[in-house]
Parts: structure tokens; C-alpha cells; sequence
């Protein structure tokens, strides 16, 4: 039988909000009780329901985490668009295991630890604001990465990578900070895209056009 954990305590709420959303919720409740005094009924109702929106887009729901040793998950909710070898890591020098994970306006935005270990460096990078899916987008759209290297001694990258409509990215943790698997870490407003750089020697357990959740989803295995 497969092991589970918790690496937070359990939220309190039974829909549980992410801090990051609570200006953009208020920004719209307000808005559509301004309308409702107004009188302006059907203004009013688009804007109840874009205030719902909102909440769903920024929810953040509590997760089990795989407690097998060497297991390593998703950081994302989302869709794999890539899963492969690359020759030349653009972040750590030699090849790495690359998996991008495609994250809709209607996944769960918040980003999650793979791997335990200690955050080595933090590079964000400006850029465009391409649509997430394409290939182009992992160096040219406006980016964050965050190094780990892991209790194994091997590195893993993780990068946030803005979309089309994503304009904030937000990264809670900073270099010399130790980090478990599972571990919220950020999150990046309005649909976008993580790539995962692994070592090469990973079991992996994802192929492309698999939908994976942060946390809970087992990307791959070292020590197979």
C-alpha cells in the first residue's frame, strides 16, 4: 500500500483561498455590491460571477503527499506538454531530464516543492508574454527559477514561466531556505507553465498529454 503525508497543516476553511487572491476578490466583491446599490442588476451579476471566478481560480486546496523514498512530484496542476532528455540544461551545465507542465486558467495556480532539499540560488528573468504552451516560452517569456540541490547531492530546477495572460509570479522561498516535497512554494496569477529539470537517471513515471496535480502526482523515482 502506497504512504501519504501531510506537509502543512490542514487549512481551516472548507475552500481554502490562497493569500495572493484576497485583493483581486475583495477588488471584485466590491465592485459588483457597488453595482447592486446602483440598481445595475445585470452588471451586477456578471461581476458576482467573476468575483466566483476569481475565488476558484485562486483556490487552494489541501493535498496528500507520496512518502516513498525517492519520489519526486508534480509542482504543478496541469497538463505534460514535454517529458524528455534535453543535451544542455540552461540552468544547471550537462543534459537533464525536462517535463513542462501546461497549467489552464481552470487548474489549481499553486506551485509545490518536488524534491527536499536546499535552495541554492533564485534567478528571475524579464521577458515576453508568450503563450505558455509553446516551446519558445521557457527562455523568452518572463521566468523564475529556483535551484534545489537535493539530500542526494543532485540538482533539480524548478521554473515558473509567465503566459499569455499571467502577469505576477510570486515565489515565496529564497536561497539557503531547506525545503520538503510537497511544500508550497508560490504560485503565478492567470494560466502559465512550470518546467521541471531532473537528473538524467530518473525513473520517469509521466508521458505527455498526462494530467498531474501539485504535490500529489509522482513525476518519477530516483534509485529504481
Amino acid at each position: 500500500m502506497e504512504k501519504f503525508t501531510r506537509r502543512e497543516a490542514p487549512s481551516p476553511t472548507a475552500f481554502p483561498v490562497a493569500s495572493a487572491g484576497y485583493p483581486f476578490i475583495f477588488a471584485a466583491a466590491f465592485a459588483t455590491a457597488v453595482l447592486a446599490i446602483l440598481g445595475l442588476t445585470t452588471l451586477a451579476l456578471i461581476s458576482l460571477v467573476t468575483t466566483f471566478a476569481i475565488c476558484g481560480f485562486f483556490r487552494d486546496p489541501d493535498r496528500l503527499i507520496p512518502d516513498q523514498a525517492g519520489v519526486l512530484v508534480s509542482p504543478a496542476d496541469g497538463k505534460v506538454i514535454a517529458a524528455g532528455v534535453v543535451e544542455n540544461s540552461p540552468y544547471d551545465a550537462g543534459p537533464a531530464m525536462k517535463i513542462s507542465i501546461f497549467m489552464s486558467l481552470f487548474n489549481v495556480h499553486v506551485n509545490r516543492v518536488p524534491f527536499n532539499g536546499l535552495v541554492k540560488e533564485i534567478r528571475y528573468y524579464p521577458g515576453k508574454f508568450f503563450s505558455a504552451n509553446l516551446d519558445k516560452a521557457s527562455l523568452e517569456n518572463e521566468h523564475n527559477a529556483v535551484l534545489i540541490e537535493m539530500e542526494n547531492g543532485k540538482s533539480l530546477c524548478v521554473v515558473q514561466i509567465a503566459g499569455l495572460i499571467a502577469r505576477r509570479i510570486i515565489c515565496k522561498i529564497q536561497a539557503g531556505d531547506r525545503v520538503i516535497r510537497g511544500q508550497r512554494f508560490g504560485l503565478i496569477c492567470f494560466g502559465s507553465r512550470l518546467d521541471v529539470y531532473l537528473p538524467t537517471e530518473i525513473n520517469l513515471k509521466v508521458a505527455v498529454g498526462d494530467k498531474v496535480h501539485a504535490g500529489a502526482s509522482m513525476l518519477g523515482k530516483l534509485g529504481d
